[in-house]
């Protein structure tokens, strides 16, 4: 799958089920989470620039970092780690979006990245989601990464309850908030599913329920277990 915009080609690279993000410049600039190259070749040049003063403390007290390269010049650029996970192609055009905190990986450089708290604070302890989360806005491509495949949600003034941290996108005006499942004090007590995430409004949430990874394991287990059956069968 290639995607181009502004000279850039994004792919999602496939090699023995490991799963990697290549970006083609042709004098065009990317940026990218820090830590995400794996390698490049041609004629590239990473910059990192120096945060704002704000954004810095931010990074401070979030723990996340901030520091964000762009690789600019002619060349390939392949962004990792090299995963059994998924990578995913958006396009922003003047909207906004929350990634899941880890989620984000690189975009056009025209994509504005920051971070948000989330609400809820004292909640967000216990619902399975990051306090502080990435947000992409402006136009252009993010690539960002899930452990499975995605499934798409859109919400038309309606409500959607996730146990878990299986939200990996969502847009910037759903209300997001989280809490005890369940009315009354026994049942959430004895509800059994405790803390949920619940996203409301209207607009898109991407999903990541399965991780892909254990669809693989299951795979590799039920196909061992079958080939192993197969001299026993036969001999019968």
């Amino acid at each position: 799958m290639i995607v181009a915009i502004n000279m850039v080609e994004y792919e999602i690279v496939n090699k023995e089920e490991l799963r990697m993000v290549k970006a083609t410049l042709n004098g065009d600039t990317v940026r990218a989470e820090s830590g995400a190259l794996h390698y490049m070749i041609g004629n590239i040049e990473m910059v990192t620039k120096a945060p704002s003063v704000g954004g810095f403390l931010k990074s401070v007290v979030s723990s996340e970092d901030i520091f964000r390269p762009t690789y600019t010049g002619t060349g390939e650029v392949f962004f990792g780690p090299p995963t059994f996970g998924e990578y995913h192609i958006l396009e922003l055009n003047g909207n906004s979006m929350v990634l899941d905190q880890g989620a984000y990986i690189c975009s056009d450089e025209g994509v504005e990245v920051g971070i948000m708290r989330n609400k809820g604070v004292k909640s967000m302890l216990f619902g399975g989601e990051g306090i502080w989360q990435t947000t992409v806005s402006g136009t252009g491509k993010v690539v960002y990464y899930s452990d499975g495949p995605i499934e798409e949600i859109t919400l038309e003034n309606d409500t959607l309850t996730v146990d878990g941290n299986f939200a990996v996108a969502r847009d910037a005006s759903l209300k997001y908030e989280t809490k005890l499942l369940g009315k009354g004090l026994l049942s959430k007590m004895a509800g059994g599913e405790g803390f949920v995430n619940v996203i409301s409004g209207t607009g898109k949430v991407y999903l990541s329920p399965v991780p892909s990874r254990f669809n693989n394991l299951i795979s590799r287990q039920v196909s061992d277990t079958v080939g192993g059956m197969i001299p026993f069968l036969n001999q019968g």
